[in-house]
């Protein structure tokens, strides 16, 4: 199991290869390389989950908050710094 975050598509960067999208995460926007899933089409709109600056999985907006709320509760410590 990898860590993914997800991430929505603003559009697609012009050359390299029609490999690079442009995604907006958490309010940023990024270049990902879509270059995992050649057999997926990608438009503005649309939801994945990124790993390592790649994407790794096309979603939807269900997919993408499950993918969020997993990431959130991992970041979660113990209350007041309590060590088991």
């Amino acid at each position: 199991m990898c860590l993914g975050i997800p991430g929505q598509v603003v559009g697609m960067v012009a050359g390299y290869g029609d490999q690079l999208a442009l995604v907006d995460v958490a309010g940023e926007h990024r270049k990902v390389n879509i270059g995992m899933l050649p057999e997926e089409r990608f438009a503005p709109g649309d939801w994945v989950i990124i790993h390592m600056g790649f994407v790794v999985e096309k979603t939807d907006a269900a997919g993408a908050a499950t993918a969020l709320a997993g990431l959130e509760l991992m970041g979660r410590g113990r209350p007041d710094g309590e060590v088991p």
